[in-house]
């Protein structure tokens, strides 16, 4: 069936940092594996442009709220390439499409009964573009805070809402439906105590700035950013079109998020779909924050983690592999200079850089270079070999969850697996005493390293293209699939290259 994978769609009043990296690292993991599988595939990210907060960054830089989010955007999209995602397109909303698709989800739940005129009269954080109740506020040297930490104002303003809390039975029946509906399980409390204690209506539309997508026939009022946010996700398979070409791909099987909007996903969101007679995603994941060195990353700290600067230091492939690595998907983490070099290291250049480099070398020498045929297993050989048949089955079902470090442990563990039977073979000593096993031993290990990159290649597509080139496996052979068939013997392969380069921790 079409997979649908969306990572949320990043404001543009600052430029990228490495919890946007973080998001949509997931994101191309996921799409990357399932296409790997055989399914089709469509992987949207992109950029969210209105709103009083962009008003007033472009204001404070000096600029139009087109030309600064227009400069914005494109250093997003610079991230796309910068951190090798495989994402199929690229939504703004500042287009046209986004426009049209807004105002008619607007339209649709206005003609069914669910928006109504009213005013507004609360505490607002401009910073989080989010509403807040009395009992939610907190109070730091006289200054009323949001739970983020964000300044409150009080605003009273006409304002159009939703009819929200007429959807709290429909919203808790679905979280009681679909438990993995809000991944990590640990966030789905919160959501429901929110939505049993907490529902109101919801403020939909603002007049105290225009920079958002005017509300169909009444041009004093633009739509809530939010609204206009959450509408992407559909803009960019063709709505109100449902016989577009791309709608095939809704509903969204993964909505990517960071813990901070897992309220908008799990609550706006499903409401708006259920009022305008849509199907819900099949789920919302919200994973954690990081902190730099056991600091909470901010600006004025000055210890932002900039994605671009961690790759053109350590490579691409070392730094995807770490940020999937390090943490518990889901779960908050600390990023670690000193954790990242160990892990580049010992895992990448130690466990599977000296693995392929010791098998391919011990083929060029004592193999003339040639791949040799399939083996027979003896009861050595199948004990290991099991474990590397078993992976796929076994990511498989982790990927699915989206616990992407429990997948690279997986994966590793077998690689770990594969330096011990190396050892014990000693192919190098095979050569005089028994070239028959050495050669049964070299080509074992080639089916597990093919095996190994196959299975790598979402998480490090460059390096696993590469190592697939030195294993003469052919292009048309690096699916999931394609595992099932051994490759022939008598590929003739290049001589072998180192894959990753160890790094010194500086002092």
């Amino acid at each position: 069936m079409p997979r649908y994978i969306t990572t949320p769609i990043y404001y543009v009043n600052d430029k990228p940092h490495i919890g946007h990296a973080y998001t949509s690292l997931a994101g191309d993991v996921l799409a990357r594996w399932w296409r790997l599988s055989g399914e089709e595939v469509f992987f949207l990210t992109g950029t969210d442009e209105h709103g009083q907060k962009v008003e007033k960054a472009a204001s404070d830089a000096g600029m139009e709220p087109k030309a600064f989010t227009d400069k914005v955007s494109q250093a997003f999209r610079d991230l796309t390439v910068t951190m090798g995602l495989s994402n199929d397109a690229f939504i703004r909303t500042t287009e046209p499409r986004h426009y049209a698709a807004c105002q008619a989800l607007w339209k649709k739940l206005a003609d069914a009964g669910h928006i109504y005129l009213g005013h507004y009269e609360g505490w607002y954080a401009v910073r989080d573009e989010a509403f807040y109740g009395e009992d939610e506020l907190i109070e730091r040297d006289g200054v009323k805070l949001a739970p983020t930490g964000a300044p409150v104002a009080w605003v009273k303003e006409p304002s159009y809402f939703l009819r929200l809390s007429a959807f709290a039975d429909k919203l808790i029946a679905l979280y009681e439906a679909q438990p993995d509906f809000i991944l990590p399980a640990t966030r789905r409390n919160e959501v429901v105590a929110f939505v049993k204690d907490n529902l109101r209506d919801l403020s939909i539309s603002r007049t105290s700035f225009q920079w958002g997508v005017p509300v169909p026939g009444d041009d004093a009022h633009v739509m809530y950013v939010w609204i206009d946010a959450l509408t992407n996700y559909i803009t960019a398979l063709g709505y109100p079109d449902e016989a577009a070409p791309l709608w095939k791909f809704w509903p969204a099987d993964v909505h990517f998020v960071g813990k901070d909007i897992l309220r908008f996903h799990t609550i706006y969101w499903p409401a708006m779909l259920m009022a305008a007679g849509l199907p819900l995603p099949r789920r919302v994941f919200a994973h954690g924050w990081w902190t730099n060195e056991g600091q909470k990353i901010s600006k004025s700290l000055g210890n932002v983690i900039d994605p671009v600067g961690l790759v053109e230091e350590f490579g691409l492939d070392p730094v995807r592999y770490f940020l999937l690595r390090e943490v518990p998907f889901g779960q908050d983490g600390d990023f670690s200079r000193k954790s990242l070099v160990n892990r580049l290291n010992g895992e990448l250049a130690d466990a599977l850089g000296n693995l392929a480099n010791r098998t391919l070398s011990l083929i060029q020498r004592n193999c003339g270079g040639v791949l040799p045929p399939p083996a027979a297993r003896n009861e050595a050989d199948q004990e290991f070999l099991a474990q590397v048949d078993g992976l796929r089955g076994e990511l498989d079902t982790l990927l699915g969850e989206q616990k992407f470090d429990q997948a690279l442990a997986a994966i590793f563990t077998v690689i770990r697996e594969a330096n011990g039977y190396i050892t014990r073979e000693a192919p190098w000593a095979l050569k005089k005493t028994d070239p028959v096993r050495m050669e049964l031993v070299l080509r074992h290990l080639h089916d597990a390293l093919r095996a190994f990159a196959t299975v790598l290649q979402p998480f490090m597509p460059a390096t696993m293209a590469a190592l697939l080139d030195q294993l003469g496996v052919p292009a048309e052979a690096r699916a999931l699939a394609a595992l099932a068939t051994p490759l022939p013997g008598g590929i003739a392969l290049p001589p072998p290259a180192p894959l990753f380069r160890k790094v010194e921790l500086a002092a």
